[in-house]
């Protein structure tokens, strides 16, 4: 058997993942799509609209073999850390190809452009330099070192966000040397950052459109870009906790955090730079909501993506001497599974024998500090959630075996 890997969020899993999914086994002659997921905080710093499990579900449902977790470690990271962590997890399942959609849907620019950038790495590092003392956020600066190298015709647009993904997918192939095939495919219908939800007849909607219908109106808003299996789990989900997790749920439980620590604690934690700790302190006493606190805490220098992620590790109480020493071993640590379908698992049985890494299915069988920031992220998820429910959450991280799909029966299996 031959698998595909899929860098994923899922939130939730809507009709363009499906797609998705679907096209990369088609495009790519592979038997097994193998998903690494974010687990319940993402790339941009918010938490996920619902749990690492139930989204699993939503995936198994629709065409995903295997899930396993992005920790904690590269989920929360900038666009190159979040493409290591991801491209080596795929790596270690010995994945013989990646597929990812980008705005841009031809492989041949993200190669050429991967080769350029290293080939002019000294007069591209300094050009990020001079525009970050100029005061340009990270991404505007590399975007315009990008653009003062790259000058070929069919050039890659590095100012989208599924393109950048992409290209730091591809370097890491290439710099990892894996035996790894990247395809691409062009996103389909909505844009990224679409926040409406189209009102023609198109059954593929971006995911920040959907919830913020979810969120907004209802669930039922939302419908006809999902899958069915996603409709029921997002549903049973909603009525067995009570919510969608938003940034604002957590503002209260941020504001406390805020008011227990001083300037000095705070500039230990990962991504406060450059004296940012005073100007969180002033901006969290005037703020009454995350967005208010955002917006008064937003400059110039730093994204707003930037900043959410320094939030949620202001949450977690995650410290730069910790993500730095876990970072600099390059090899991910674990392989943390969530869930598989029948196929899923007889690949993995295929595969398990070489892995180099331990294979986690329950975490009373293994300890690392990795593991342990993922512990601490889904206390903190869990925190909105109302008692008894909140307590039972937890529990459930500790004893949660991974998820098995009949997909031949349409249906879960105990274990």
């Amino acid at each position: 058997m031959k698998a595909v890997g899929l860098v994923v969020e899922y939130n939730p899993f809507h009709n363009g993942h499906l797609y998705h999914a679907q096209t990369a086994k088609r495009q790519t002659g592979c038997d097994i799509a193998v998903a690494v997921m974010s687990g319940h905080f993402l790339q941009r710093g918010e938490p996920a609209v619902v749990s690492k499990w139930a989204r699993t579900k939503m995936a198994l449902q629709s065409g995903v073999d295997l899930v396993i977790e992005l920790p904690y470690l590269y989920a929360v990271q900038k666009a190159e850390i979040f493409a290591r962590g991801s491209v080596s997890l795929l790596n270690k399942l010995e994945c013989e190809a990646l597929f990812f959609g980008s705005e841009h849907g031809d492989i041949e620019p993200f190669l050429q452009t991967a080769k350029l950038i290293e080939e002019h790495r000294h007069a591209f590092d300094q050009c990020i330099k001079k525009e970050l003392k100029k005061g340009a956020s990270y991404p505007a600066a590399a975007a315009i070192a990008f653009s003062s190298i790259l000058h070929t015709e069919n050039a890659l647009d590095l100012s989208k966000p599924n393109n950048i993904l992409g290209y730091h997918y591809v370097t890491s192939i290439l710099s990892g040397s894996y035996p790894m095939k990247p395809f691409t495919t062009a996103r389909v219908s909505s844009d990224y950052h679409d926040v409406d939800l189209p009102e023609s007849e198109k059954h593929i909607a971006s995911a920040t459109s959907i919830r913020k219908a979810m969120i907004e109106q209802n669930l039922e808003a939302c419908l006809r870009f999902l899958p069915a299996a996603s409709a029921r789990e997002l549903a049973r989900y909603r009525k067995s906790f009570g919510l969608w997790h938003t940034l604002e749920s957590y503002f209260s439980y941020l504001k406390y955090s805020l008011s227990t620590v001083t300037a000095q604690e705070l500039q230990q934690i990962y991504e406060v730079e450059e004296g940012l700790e005073h100007r969180i302190l002033r901006s969290i006493r005037n703020a009454s909501s995350y967005q208010e606190f955002m917006k008064l805490l937003k400059t110039k220098r730093y994204t707003w993506t930037r900043l959410q992620r320094m939030n949620t590790h202001i949450l977690t109480r995650t410290k730069k001497q910790d993500m730095h020493k876990l970072l600099d071993d390059e090899e991910v640590p674990y392989i943390r599974l969530l869930g598989m379908t029948k196929k899923g698992q007889a690949y993995l049985s295929q595969t398990k024998k070489t892995l180099s890494v331990p294979l986690v299915s329950k975490l009373s069988s293994f300890s690392h500090p990795a593991l342990d920031l993922d512990i601490k992220a889904s206390r903190i998820y869990s925190l909105p959630i109302e008692e008894p429910l909140r307590t039972e959450f937890d529990l459930q991280e500790y004893g949660h075996a991974p998820i098995r799909y009949d997909e031949d029966e349409q249906c879960f299996l105990s274990i």
